[in-house]
């Protein structure tokens, strides 16, 4: 699997995350394309190569349609934290940085509408859940801080249009670059003020102190004296990066820069993003008959717990409830538990970052009354998917590679249960079929 590392010397926002994945290979226009699946209106994009301090990349810009010379990023930072959110009980003003020149435009869209207008387009599955789930994170977040439910934030009208492009299109970026697993160095941030909408803040703002805590991201600043993460930018690592830290034996097979609009005084303005593999040093050194070992590694967190009083129906909706919210794994074991109880061994396997959460979510929704936790370091298969004709159409198959020759291969599910409904046959009869045409594979 490709792993995608976020150097984030110099912070984040979601317009640098994009330009940098366009750095890395993305196509613009299918970006573009995708884009369009929303119906907004009310902006353009502009994309161009230009240099940040020496540094050649990427520069992505959201115009929007009421003012063509104005583009969201003349300070994406400031527009961002300044105008994005915007609450019941408060005046609406939005305010665009241009010199002295000061715009004020009316409207607003709330997170219920929103998520609305991202589910009744016909962008695929996967980007509408992971859209969404970065909108929700934004918007948990500032109605805590205001004290509102999260679908009663709004959104400035304006503000909305390029979180939108800037949200979604980050998850287009990474469906286009076959949603690599994400990772990222440890999360800086600048110092100094921020003026938002509802008065003066010390940096880190609100919402991106709030994002990042309630998921055990840690924050240090620098002395850069600016805001280096924007709440969109936040919520993007939250949702999508597995692990913080330095790079580990990856292997850089592309590298792309993305280029925001200041200039930086301590640091050139640009997230780097590092599109590879990551090769372990035993890896190298351990030997078979087929030569080097190079499965792909990583770690997860592996969360257990002990149940002898939780009724079947409980466990069930359990498991259905934890997969649909991200677990890589849900399962639970038969065991004989204190004074010859018959008893479950309840097991989630996650992410590292998502291990508070699915600890909470196991504690709220079973009768656990503690949960362990121990990390876990996986070895896997290469792992690659390719179409295999069978007599009623083609079929996905995953195929997984150890030091390149293929030692598993085995019809997806989903795929074939698709297209045994449109040959109307039974699902065994096709599962059966590409099983036997993925033998010469091997």
């Amino acid at each position: 699997m490709k792993t995608l590392y976020l150097d984030l010397i110099s912070g984040m926002a979601g317009d640098m995350f994009i330009a940098a994945l366009l750095d890395l290979g993305v196509d613009d226009k299918r970006l573009e394309r995708e884009l369009r699946k929303l119906k907004l209106d009310g902006y353009h994009l502009h994309i161009s190569r230009q240099q940040k301090s020496s540094i050649d990349g990427i520069k992505f810009d959201v115009h929007l349609a009421h003012d063509h010379n104005y583009a969201h990023e003349q300070d994406h930072h400031v527009h961002e934290t300044a105008c994005g959110l915007h609450l019941h009980g408060h005046a609406h003003e939005h305010y665009h940085h241009d010199g002295d020149h000061t715009h004020e435009h009316e409207g607003q869209r709330n997170f219920s509408e929103i998520k609305q207008l991202i589910s009744r387009s016909r962008l695929s599955a996967w980007v509408k859940q992971k859209s969404i789930a970065v909108f929700a994170r934004i918007a948990d977040a500032e109605g805590k801080i205001h004290g509102l439910p999260p679908d009663e934030v709004h959104f400035h009208e304006v503000g909305a249009v390029d979180s939108i492009v800037d949200i979604v299109g980050a998850a287009i970026c990474l469906e286009l670059l076959g949603k690599p697993r994400v990772m990222a160095s440890p999360v800086v941030e600048g110092t100094g003020w921020i003026r938002c909408a509802h008065g003066r803040f010390p940096v880190p703002a609100p919402a991106t102190l709030a994002i990042l805590g309630a998921c055990g991201i840690g924050v240090t600043q620098c002395d850069e004296p600016h805001e280096l993460v924007t709440p969109t930018g936040a919520a993007i690592l939250a949702e999508f990066v597995e692990s913080f830290g330095p790079m580990e034996n990856i292997v850089a097979e592309k590298i792309g820069f993305g280029l925001g609009t200041r200039e930086n005084k301590t640091r050139p303005n640009v997230l780097r993003a590092v599109m590879g593999t990551i090769t372990r040093q035993s890896a190298r050194t351990e030997k078979s008959t087929g030569g080097v070992l190079d499965w792909e590694t990583d770690h997860i967190a592996v969360l257990e717990t002990n149940l002898d009083d939780c009724s079947g129906e409980i466990l069930g909706h359990f498991v259905e409830s934890a997969l649909a919210d991200g677990a890589l794994d849900v399962f639970h074991t038969p065991i004989q538990m204190k004074k010859s109880r018959p008893g479950v061994l309840l097991t989630i396997l996650c992410r590292e970052t998502d291990a508070d959460k699915f600890s909470e979510f196991i504690l709220r929704n079973t009768t656990a009354f503690g949960v362990r936790k121990t990390i876990a370091e996986r070895r896997k298969l290469r792992r690659e998917f390719i179409e295999i004709k069978t007599p009623v159409g083609e079929v996905t198959v995953k195929i997984g590679r150890l030091s390149g020759k293929i030692v598993q291969a085995a019809p997806e599910f989903e795929s074939v249960k698709k297209a045994a409904a449109k040959a109307k046959v039974p699902v065994k009869q096709i599962f059966e079929a590409a099983a036997k045409n993925t033998k010469h594979l091997k």
